[in-house]
C-alpha cells in the first residue's frame, strides 16, 4: 500500500512516498524529475518480496518539495537527507540507493551516515562532475526506431540525444513521469544549487571502505555522466557487483529494465543475508 506523506525538516515540508514495511530502503531519484521515475520502474521488483519499507522523497525544489534560501550547496541538500531519514526512520538501520544525481547523493549519505547503513545501491551513477574528466562516450543510437521518430513532438527532440534504443515507451515514460516533474520543478532554485556543484567534502574517497553488500550499475553508452567514473569508485565497495551494460544509456532502467531488476533483486538478497548474519553476532 502507498502512503504520501511529509516530514518538516529544517523548516522544509519534504515530501516522500512510501510503500511495504520492514527494513528501511532510502530511495533516492535524479535530477530534475521527482520520486515518480524511479517509484514507478523499481517497484516493480518488490512485487513479490516482503520487508522492505520503500521511502521515496522528493528533493528541495523537485516534486512537492520546495526550496528554501537557506541551501545554496549540495552539502545543505545532504544535511537535509541525512535528516530526514533520521525523522522517518529514528534509531534504525538502513539502506540507501540512488539513480544519477541521486547516486551523487546516496554516496553523501554512505558518507556521513555509513555505520548506519546495510547496502548500497547505484544505478548510472553521477559521479564526476568536472565534464574534462568525465571521459564520457559519444552518443551512439544502437536500435533505430520509425515509430519513435513519429512519436517524437519539437519539445522531445532532446531525447535523440539520449535514447540509446529508440522505442515509444521511453517517450510515453517521460511523458507520465518526466514532463509533470519538469513541471513542478523550482528552476531558478535549481539553477542556484547547481548542476555541477560539489560536496566540499571528498565523498569518494571515504574514512573507510563500506563493507555491506553493494550494486553499480552503469550504462556502456551513456553520454551524460559515463560508465569509467564509476569503475574508479569501486575498491570504496569491497562487496560490489559492478556491470557495465551494453545496449544502455542514461535511460538504462528503461532500455535494460528485466537485467536492471534481476541484479537489483539480487543485491536485495545479499543484504538481506547480510542483515542476518549480524543479527547473529
Amino acid at each position: 500500500m502507498e502512503n504520501n506523506m511529509e516530514v518538516t525538516v529544517r523548516g522544509i515540508p519534504v515530501y516522500y512516498e512510501e510503500f511495504g514495511t520492514g527494513i528501511p530502503v532510502l530511495m533516492l531519484h535524479g535530477r530534475p524529475v521527482d520520486h515518480r521515475w524511479l517509484a514507478a520502474n523499481l517497484e516493480q521488483v518488490f512485487e513479490n518480496r516482503p520487508g522492505w519499507r520503500r521511502i521515496y522523497p522528493d528533493f528541495p525544489g523537485q516534486g512537492k518539495t520546495p526550496g528554501a534560501d537557506w541551501i545554496k550547496t549540495q552539502d545543505d541538500i545532504l544535511d537535509l537527507l541525512t535528516e530526514f531519514i533520521q525523522a522517518v526512520a529514528p534509531d534504525q538501520r538502513f539502506v540507501v540507493a540512488g539513480m544519477s544525481y541521486g547516486g551523487y547523493l546516496a554516496r553523501g549519505v554512505v558518507y556521513k551516515l555509513g555505520s548506519q547503513i546495510d547496502g548500497v545501491c547505484l544505478w548510472i551513477p553521477q559521479v564526476e562532475n568536472d565534464p574534462e574528466k568525465l571521459q564520457a562516450p559519444a552518443h551512439q543510437t544502437i536500435n533505430q526506431d520509425a515509430a519513435f521518430q513519429a512519436a517524437l513532438t519539437p519539445g522531445l527532440s532532446f531525447m535523440n540525444d539520449m535514447a540509446v534504443v529508440q522505442q515509444v515507451k521511453t517517450i510515453e515514460w517521460f511523458r507520465t513521469y518526466g514532463q509533470p516533474a519538469f513541471a513542478l520543478a523550482d528552476w531558478a532554485f535549481l539553477d542556484k544549487v547547481g548542476d555541477l556543484s560539489s560536496f566540499s567534502f571528498p565523498v569518494d574517497r571515504p574514512p573507510a571502505p563500506f563493507p555491506g553488500p553493494a550494486l553499480i550499475v552503469a550504462g556502456r553508452q551513456d553520454a551524460m555522466v559515463g560508465y569509467k567514473p564509476a569503475w574508479g569508485i569501486l575498491e570504496n565497495y569491497p562487496r560490489a557487483t559492478f556491470a557495465v551494460l551494453d545496449r544502455a544509456g542514461h535511460f538504462l532502467e528503461l532500455e535494460q529494465t528485466p537485467l536492471l531488476h534481476a541484479l537489483t533483486g539480487e543485491w536485495l538478497d545479499r543484504v538481506e543475508e547480510y542483515i542476518a548474519q549480524n543479527a547473529t553476532k
